[in-house]
């Protein structure tokens, strides 16, 4: 049974996938954001007030879009990420993993055992309410894990999630990386763009898909042709803040 979840199939085949990040704990802006061609969007948990039954009306709202949708789970947590899962989610970012057996615990609440923790359930909107009878033989096929690194010392661990069976990319977050790094918002600070850059190559050598996040034009097409293949470019905050600037701007 071949994998439906695109994300999870452009990241195994090398390709670009250019991200959009939801903040704004708005479900219409995840239905707007969805038709507008991107390949995925973030639906954060960490650094919003959104819990699991506000994803669910995210995942809904993604429907019929180009986009799959990733929940950045508010912690590498596996009862969060069962109930997500249980709601339909299948692909997710966790935060802040700085060594190789915090990336096996990602991996190990998205699966059944033997292969992980996470608990079973017969009838979710995840089996379509018990209707999908293969469900749980086959829905780890869908399933894309994404890790978050940091902190210098989650870069150094990077070689040893080569081997993580199940783990799809590792994300590199700037703004906490370079908070770590003793420049705290600063992450355009020339010392981090070389971090930034070192970390692909570490991620490059375990055969994982490397992402990052960066919002400036410019900035972020040099990220991907450098070898980042998902970027999340833009968000739903910054975009509706520079926009309302300038059109109030127009009139003052």
């Amino acid at each position: 049974m071949p994998s439906a979840n695109p994300l999870k199939r452009a990241l195994a085949e090398g390709k670009k996938q250019v991200g959009f990040w939801l903040s704004m704990m708005s479900p219409t802006a995840a239905e707007i954001a969805s038709g507008s061609g991107f390949d995925w969007l973030l639906i954060d948990m960490e650094h919003t007030g959104n819990n699991e039954g506000d994803v669910v009306h995210f995942l809904r709202a993604c429907v019929g879009g180009t986009a799959e949708p990733v929940v950045r789970v508010p912690w590498n947590e596996p009862v969060i990420v069962k109930r997500l899962m249980d709601l339909g989610a299948r692909s997710f970012l966790f935060p802040y993993v700085e060594t190789v057996e915090e990336a096996e615990r990602a991996v190990a609440a998205t699966r059944y055992p033997p292969h992980g923790v996470r608990g079973y359930a017969g009838t979710t909107r995840a089996n379509n309410y018990g209707r999908r009878k293969d469900y749980a033989h086959h829905f780890h096929e869908d399933v894309c894990v994404l890790v978050q690194v940091e902190s210098p010392r989650a870069v150094e661990a990077v070689p040893g999630m080569a081997g993580i069976e199940g783990l799809d990319g590792i994300f590199v977050g700037p703004n906490d990386l370079a908070a770590n790094s003793g420049f705290l918002g600063n992450a355009a600070a020339p010392e981090m763009k070389t971090v930034i850059l070192k970390a692909l190559e570490k991620i490059k050598a375990t055969g994982k898909a490397p992402g990052t996040l960066n919002y400036r034009e410019d900035e972020a097409k040099a990220l991907f042709a450098a070898g980042y293949q998902f970027i999340a470019v833009g968000g739903d905050v910054g975009a509706l803040a520079r926009e309302s600037d300038r059109i109030a701007k127009a009139y003052k």
